[in-house]
């Protein structure tokens, strides 16, 4: 965080601002943004955006034609209505025009309701965030105005915890020099207050009598979504001055600790930052939507084929046996020829065949997706009791997509790790502190309690933070002893940092840092000695041993992603001036001083070593600086500020030169522990045939060495390859070598890393099927390289050949470049999971994003499509609920399909038996409903509670072979129209739900009452349909009565239906049978596996009580009551193959995951097998 040193007045006089010569821009094409204080005539020349928002969609008049069309831009709606109007033409209709009219409706009224109960809760935020109020200062008095009346070019005055009402120049506030305390949890996540600072003319601008004569004008960029980016300039009193980012108060930021302040409106409403940076989330469809689609498409097509069929059965049937009855079936009038009969009945087939394609399908598969994500959101073992975080499904429309996931690309620090700092190590001048030693003088580790000595007592200091450990003592005796070294490397933490100081209570200080790292620094300081008290925009206030020292602050060069340092200028008591500098190994040590070789040699060694175990550096270094040569530079950074473009690059350029010819003083090494469950998550994943690749901007050696603790790499990979080029040529060569040595089948099994020599020709993607198991390590400015369009797929074959990848050193950008290569050419189903707000390009690339709730706020979260608050709960995410979420639907589709096509086809094999004319075999009553009462709700259990042609012609020739010879009880004809039709409707709604039965395998309560239930509802139905009641009140539409009494009343119809039933259904019962003895799967297997064990339930309980001697992770890793299901789900204790088994020998029950992993092994090892497919239940 910068803070501007004061603005010296010798600037040029300038005269008023520059004219109106130019143009005025168009709205929305600006160029540039002229806001003048207190003149809202001026401002309003400008036909600026107000200050009201609107997220929402419609209005009263607006819903219904707006909502329609939207809806009727859905393919399916559209269809649906053209069948509509073929229904109203009495000439090709056969069916009454409700039987399409009442579902269309339906779905139409369920998704208008859902968007004006959305578009509600739009308009409910929008007034209430609207009607807030705000003191705006009008003809010199502060008067009360709701947020939505203020326009651009007021002044605003603000309170404590008050939200900030438009994007605002900051004029003046109750704290000195201007400051005003900021949180901007709304705009970036960061909860950690943030500085903000007024430009020194208007700081002083306090009293409201000042502020209503102010008629400064701003000019700056135009309108848009750079949250940390402003460049401006305020023209008052003939002289200009700069502004930047520090200067403003951004909408949706809240005043912190900061009794008032005042502000001018620069953006308002939807040209504020917040507002241009909440577009729309990019739509993502799945691969079953994908899927669904082409099926639709391809059954339309079908339905056609039918249709013509039918169709020319017609007009043959009309010209060869029609003509001759035209006395009994006079043709219509409008109907000359065979063929214009033919023309008519093939509309009249589409209207009947079209439930083929129900309607109803596209609801069914979002209630179906909303039930799913909120058993995500009810998920109590994805809840996380430390932070009080449950797991949220932000969309509902990837659930399935979860269990196809092939790539999951991680962040490192947050997501992998804990990215809660701790200052672990350190090398000062030549010298590494930190080790540990126990009593004997032997190293020790920290991972090992019972050698842990006593931490280091920082009693001497009554400022310590108690909350710190180090473990070294002999760093604090010299700090004590007054090394000067040691003494000016704490200095530097103390000073160099953007950390905010709070000291509630006397000695009681609490740090408010924007990252951990700093956090984590600025609090070792504290505890040696170099305690941070204060700071002002000119000053630090830092207690040296006990001793209060205050440095005046020149000047701060801030850290970004490209210079990966930041710096600090500041002149101590004596009058000398000093930058302090601290950034990454990479940037710092190639701007060094040459006397500093010999010791660079030595704190690389130590930077090394640090990076080995996995700790996070940064080198420390310092310049003296001479009086002439500052004033220089600083006049010419002033300069470069005021620039009209590339201001920028210019800054940079001049930052660049100050910071060269340091000196070093040493280096820190930071702690960042893993996450609990971190490598048994990855384990189980890549058991899974799922690759990890590790997406970070650590140093190579620090992610290494995570990529060992957390057992993506492995002792047992034959190679751990690594990419460290400069250049295309050695980038393109090293990926050859690599390749190379996969392929070489006359290579010994060794690991480590290994550089190579031997050059070989392009290969193809029988990489993929190579023995062994690799890994690819590649930093940022090789992977810049590999990603350029003439190399991207030898990189990307020769990465996908890996079982690990990770990227080192990358940006945010080359993270989602990165994903976007392995969506293009791999066609694969990709998972990005991060937590950061460098983790939001990365995320919102893939084709599903996980957001993790960690240190580094919400950002991530935000732009997700999951999130929860620990990396091991994406095990479960993918492995439990995206594989019943894919089971689920693709079962509900199957038989979704199945029902349509068994209850539609029935027409077409009547057809043959009614002279082509169209004729319906169900009643019209039995076609309305089918779909959205007597099958909808078994179909939509299974779709949501399941945990793993030839109908139609049974369908129709049994019962019409049966009807053609039987009689009834009194020995008249059984067969006639409506009695067929009985018999057939409740044929097909047994047939369905005893077959919906069968593909359920995981029955509820709801299960049942859903299934029997509809079964259950369809013969109350049709008896009332067939009542004299429905009769007496309709007598033109219930004309049948008792119809479905005395049918149902024969013997010979109930066999009827039975025969059908146990037909249709037992070659499905047979194939199953045979399948499950002779060919199971892992599904059947563990199926099996539960079943017997809970048989024995309470054999194995007492075998528990009578085995549970060994140690605590064998008594975890298995729950024999629950049976091997919630083990393969939950996969606490599975490990790769190169983590010790030993715990697993103990129980017989591992047998199953060495023999899991010896099939993985062997498919592995053979051409044939596949690689890259993720294992699938």
């Amino acid at each position: 965080m910068t803070v501007p040193k004061e603005m010296p007045e010798k600037w040029a006089r300038t005269g008023a601002p520059p004219s109106w010569s130019r143009k005025k821009p168009s709205w929305g094409t600006e160029e540039e943004r002229r806001a003048r204080a207190n003149d809202r005539e001026y401002n309003e020349k400008f036909q600026y955006a107000s200050n009201c928002i609107k997220t929402s969609k419609y209005n009263i008049l607006t819903f219904l034609p707006v909502n329609l069309f939207e809806q009727f831009q859905e393919v399916a709606n559209t269809y649906f209505l053209f069948l509509l109007i073929l229904q109203l033409i009495p000439q090709i209709s056969s069916l009454s025009w409700f039987t399409t009219i009442v579902p269309l409706v339906l779905v139409l009224t369920i998704t208008a309701v859902k968007d004006a109960t959305d578009d509600y809760f739009r308009h409910k935020s929008d007034n209430q965030v609207n009607n807030r109020q705000s003191q705006v200062l009008i003809n010199g008095i502060l008067q009360q105005e709701q947020w939505m009346n203020v326009c651009v070019g007021d002044i605003i005055k603000l309170e404590n915890n008050q939200f900030v009402a438009a994007d605002l120049l900051l004029l003046s506030s109750s704290e000195p020099h201007g400051l005003c305390y900021i949180e901007t949890a709304e705009l970036d996540g960061e909860t950690n207050m943030k500085v903000r600072q007024a430009i020194p003319v208007t700081s002083e601008l306090g009293d409201i009598s000042k502020l209503a004569k102010f008629d400064g004008e701003v000019i700056c960029e135009p309108p848009n979504n750079k949250l940390d980016k402003f460049s401006g300039t305020l023209y008052w009193k003939e002289n200009k001055f700069p502004l930047s980012n520090q200067n403003m108060l951004l909408r949706g930021c809240v005043l912190r600790n900061t009794e008032w302040c005042f502000g001018l409106v620069i953006f308002a409403g939807p040209d504020t930052k917040l507002m241009q940076n909440s577009g729309r989330t990019k739509f993502k469809r799945t691969s079953i939507d994908r899927l669904m689609n082409t099926l639709v498409l391809w059954i339309f097509g079908f339905l056609v084929c039918m249709g013509v069929i039918l169709a020319i059965g017609n007009a043959i049937w009309e010209h060869e046996v029609g003509m001759r009855f035209q006395v009994y079936l006079p043709w219509d009038e409008a109907v000359d020829s065979a063929f214009f009969s033919g023309f008519l009945s093939f509309w009249s087939y589409i209207i009947i065949l079209n439930t083929v394609v129900p309607i109803s399908l596209y609801v069914s598969v979002e209630v179906i997706r909303l039930g799913h994500s909120y058993f995500i959101n009810w998920d109590k073992k994805m809840f996380c009791m430390k932070k009080r975080t449950p797991a949220e499904a932000r969309t509902t429309t990837l659930n399935e997509e979860l269990g196809q996931v092939e790539y999951i690309f991680s962040d490192k620090t947050g997501t992998l790790t804990q990215n809660i700092m701790v200052f672990s190590k350190c090398s000062i001048n030549g010298r590494s502190y930190g080790d540990m030693f126990d009593v004997l003088e032997h190293k020790a580790e920290l991972g090992k309690p019972p050698q842990r000595p006593e931490p280091v007592d920082f009693s001497f200091n009554p400022l310590a933070d108690k909350k710190f450990l180090f473990w070294d003592p002999t760093l604090l005796e010299a700090v004590k002893m007054g090394d000067p070294y040691i003494h000016e490397f704490f200095r530097l933490l103390s000073l160099c940092h953007t950390v905010m100081s709070e000291e509630k209570n006397e000695g009681e200080l609490y740090y408010k840092a924007q990252s951990p790292d700093e956090g984590a620094l600025v609090t070792a300081a504290r505890n040696f000695g170099f305690v941070f008290r204060s700071r002002t925009p000119k000053t630090i206030t830092v207690q040296e041993m006990g001793t209060a020292i205050t440095y005046q602050l020149l000047a701060i060069l801030d850290f970004n992603n490209i210079r990966k340092r930041m710096s600090v200028i500041v002149r101590n008591p004596e009058g000398k001036i000093r930058l302090y500098c601290k950034g990454a190994d990479t940037i710092l040590l190639d701007r060094l001083h040459h006397s500093t070789q010999e010791l660079l040699n030595t704190t690389t060694d130590h930077l090394n070593e640090y990076a080995g175990e996995g700790l996070r550096t940064l080198v420390l270094a310092y310049k003296d600086l001479d009086e002439e040569y500052y004033e220089d530079w600083a006049d010419r950074r002033l300069q470069a500020s005021l620039a009209q473009d590339s201001w920028e690059d210019r800054l940079a350029s001049v930052y660049e030169e100050i910071e060269s010819d340091m000196m070093l003083l040493g280096a820190t090494a930071i702690e960042d522990k893993l996450q609990q469950g971190v490598p048994e998550t990855i384990a189980l994943l890549t058991l899974a045939n799922i690759k990890i690749w590790v997406l970070t901007g650590d140093k190579q050696e620090t992610a290494v060495n995570i990529g060992y603790s957390c057992k993506m790499l492995t002792d047992d990979m034959s190679e751990v390859f690594v990419v460290t080029g400069h250049t295309v040529l050695e980038v393109r060569e090293e990926l050859r070598k690599a390749r190379e040595k996969m392929m070489d089948p006359s290579r010994t099994v060794g690991n480590g890393f290994t550089y190579h020599e031997k050059p070989s020709s392009k290969l193809t993607s029988v990489l993929e099927a190579v023995a062994g198991e690799y890994a690819l390590v590649i930093n940022g400015h090789s992977l810049a390289h590999a990603l350029e369009a003439d190399m991207e797929l030898e990189f990307l074959e020769t990465a996908c050949a890996c079982k690990a990848v990770i990227c080192c050193r990358v940006t945010p950008l080359q993270k989602a470049q990165v994903v976007e290569l392995v969506k293009k050419y791999k066609k694969a189903v990709t998972l990005a999971i991060g937590d950061g707000a460098n983790d939001v390009s990365m995320i919102k690339t893939a084709h599903i994003g996980v957001g993790i709730s960690g240190q580094e706020g919400i950002q991530a979260v935000l732009a997700s499509d999951y999130s929860f608050s620990q990396f091991k709960f994406l095990q479960r995410l993918l492995l439990v609920h995206g594989r019943w979420s894919y089971l689920r639907m693709c079962k509900f589709l199957c038989y979704f399909f199945y029902k349509n096509f068994a209850f539609t086809m029935v027409h077409f094999w009547f057809g043959f038996f009614c002279g082509f004319s169209a004729q319906t075999v169900y009643d019209q009553y039995f076609i309305t409903l089918y779909n959205i009462v007597y099958t909808s709700l078994p179909v939509l259990a299974m779709g949501v509670f399941d945990q793993g042609i030839y109908t139609s012609v049974l369908m129709f020739f049994i019962p019409y072979g049966v009807f053609a010879e039987a009689t009834r009880d009194d020995g008249t004809q059984l067969a006639d129209y409506q009695s067929f039709a009985v018999t057939v409707a409740t044929s097909l709604v047994i047939v369905v739900s005893v077959q919906i039965g069968l593909d359920t395998g995981y029955w509820t309560a709801i299960n049942h009452f859903f299934i029997w239930g509809s079964v259950a509802v369809y013969f109350a139905i049709l008896f009332a349909m067939h009542s004299n009641g429905l009769f007496d009140m309709f007598p033109n539409q219930f004309r049948f009565v008792g119809n479905a009494q005395n049918t149902l009343a024969q013997p010979a119809v109930w066999l009827t239906i039975v025969l059908t039933t146990v037909v249709c259904i037992m070659p499905v019962v047979a194939f199953r049978f045979l399948k499950l003895n002779l060919k199971p799967d892992l599904s059947d297997t563990v199926r099996y596996t539960q079943l017997v064990r809970k048989k024995q339930k309470a054999q194995h309980r007492c075998m528990r009580r009578v085995g549970r001697t060994g140690s605590r992770r064998s008594g975890y890793a298995f729950s024999h009551q629950e049976g091997f299901g919630e083990l393969i789900m939950s996969g606490k204790n599975m490990r790769l193959s190169s983590l010790a088994l030993s715990s697993f020998t103990t129980r017989s029950s591992s047998s199953w995951i060495e023999s899991l992993r010896r099939k993985k092994s062997d498919s592995a090892s053979s051409p044939s097998g596949g690689a890259d497919k993720p294992l699938k239940g």
